[in-house]
């Protein structure tokens, strides 16, 4: 028989442990759930509750009015993969060697002065991506829809896949059969927007008490194919603003994400899970703005200017997080840092490029200065579009970088060495190029954005391209 002060000290030690273990189930059971939804290049200037009125989002409009409403965000790319690998990595394009959807050489050879830097499809194994990091944490996760950086979101951290693969796009279309990896058929003739949003409603229903949860919602739409069910698109046909029945189709591809939006909302509401919800809305890049024009910004998806680069970004945690309009400037990189921090989890495995949100989230404390930056060392060939606001006519994006510094938006192009400088507080659509008029600020931003690359190894290229043709006129010139 132990002595009594044995014993004593033998139970403290077992409330111990058992108080550590308790406490530690009780810290995981308390953690938020986040719910993370993707657009696929809705642009910036398209929900309603951004000054819309050609499309109809009263879920997303009611959601604005509960979290923060940052105008002046970004994503990490100006098309889909290489963003969505910058968001989930937390990392710019050159950590990842993810520029563009492959192969980077697009377009007409003949036109492309330089070879450009060869594409990495998806994020090196070797990193640890935003889900596989709450995974890790003891987080249930689920991904539905368009995962796009990798062959299986399954051995990328995620518990539950649907619809989930390389794919970019709905080969088939958007209507049951779906001819695509992961996701049985429904009924003949299911809108694949409505069977994602039903999806994501079965995740939160069954993961609900069970712990915390990480509900991924990429959503295919509104990428093309331009499809959306009949019905919804007689009600846009002649509408002031609508253009013919490719942009009322798109008008309904916009209803019906925003429907399934509010699904999601609703069901959380239901299982009064919203205060302890993390719920973040964006999209991937800028509209294509040959279907939904962008104006007051200058082009849309795959260019850098604005309209390409700059998404709509609601960040909420009812509760938690004061809701109001907040114009700093923010990208999709920082998502990674400010949700670990959010969760009061451990530091990522790796460090990150993006920055952690979360005092000026929860307490409204500016963020130290920062510059933003992008690279795109690739081409990307131009949409047929009258008037289009890129470049030239040729290229949404030739090979180069960019960068933002406060007010100034500055662009230095690789081919030709050309620089252009725009003041964003009063040229928010790139019309008037400054380079030449304030040639300090000019010298000092490429220098910066010189420097970056060099610290961060991004690539540029060089070789001279043997097919380039100077002298061939542009398509239709």
């Amino acid at each position: 028989m132990l002595p009594i002060h044995h014993s004593v000290l033998l139970l403290t030690i077992c409330l111990l442990v058992s108080t550590c273990a308790n406490s530690d189930t009780v810290s995981r059971q308390e953690r938020p759930n986040i719910v993370l939804i993707v657009a696929d290049d809705m642009g910036w200037a398209d929900p309603a509750y951004m000054g819309n009125t050609l499309y109809q989002t009263p879920h997303l409009d009611r959601l604005s009015k509960t979290c923060v409403n940052f105008t002046q965000a970004y994503a990490g790319a100006s098309n889909c993969a290489p963003s969505r690998s910058a968001m989930l990595s937390g990392l710019w394009s050159q950590r990842t060697g993810v520029y563009t959807v492959s192969p980077s050489a697009r377009g007409d050879k003949r036109h492309r002065r330089l070879v450009p830097i060869v594409n990495t499809p998806f994020p090196p194994d070797s990193l640890e991506l935003l889900p596989q990091f709450l995974q890790r944490q003891g987080y249930r996760t689920g991904n539905f829809g368009k995962y796009h950086i990798g062959e299986d979101p399954l051995a990328r951290g995620f518990d539950r896949n649907v619809a989930g693969s390389k794919w970019g796009y709905p080969k088939g279309g958007y209507f049951s059969p779906f001819p695509m990896p992961n996701i049985k058929d429904g009924p003949e003739g299911q809108y694949l927007t409505d069977r994602l949003g039903d999806e994501a409603v079965r995740f939160i229903q069954e993961e609900s008490g069970q712990g915390s949860f990480f509900l991924y919602l990429p959503f295919y739409s509104v990428h093309t194919p331009i499809q959306a069910p009949d019905s919804m698109v007689q009600r846009y046909i002649g509408r002031p603003g609508i253009t013919g029945k490719e942009h009322a189709t798109y008008a309904a591809m916009m209803e019906a994400l925003d429907r399934n939006v509010g699904k999601v909302l609703a069901e959380l509401a239901a299982r009064r899970l919203e205060e302890n919800t993390i719920i973040i809305f964006t999209s991937d890049n800028g509209g294509v703005d040959k279907i939904s024009d962008q104006y007051p910004l200058r082009a849309g998806k795959g260019a850098y200017y604005e309209g390409g680069t700059r998404v709509p970004l609601l960040i909420g945690w009812p509760g938690t997080i004061s809701p109001r309009v907040d114009e700093t400037p923010v990208i999709n990189l920082d998502f990674y840092p400010t949700l670990a921090s959010l969760t009061d989890l451990e530091a990522p495995a790796q460090p990150l490029d993006g920055t952690n949100l979360s005092e000026l989230l929860l307490n409204q404390k500016p963020l130290a200065s920062r510059n933003l930056y992008w690279h795109f060392p690739i081409y990307l060939e131009a949409y047929r579009k009258n008037g289009a606001e890129s470049r030239d006519p040729l290229f949404r994006t030739r090979p180069g970088s960019s960068m933002l510094a406060g007010k100034w938006k500055l662009h230095e192009y690789f081919e030709d060495g050309g620089i252009e400088l725009y003041d964003l507080s009063t040229d928010r659509g790139e019309q008037n190029d400054l380079s030449d008029v304030f040639p300090g600020v000019r010298d000092s931003l490429r220098a910066a954005l010189q420097s970056w690359r060099q610290t961060t190894d991004a690539p540029v290229p060089t070789v001279l391209n043997p097919h380039f043709d100077p002298e061939l006129p542009a398509a239709g010139s």
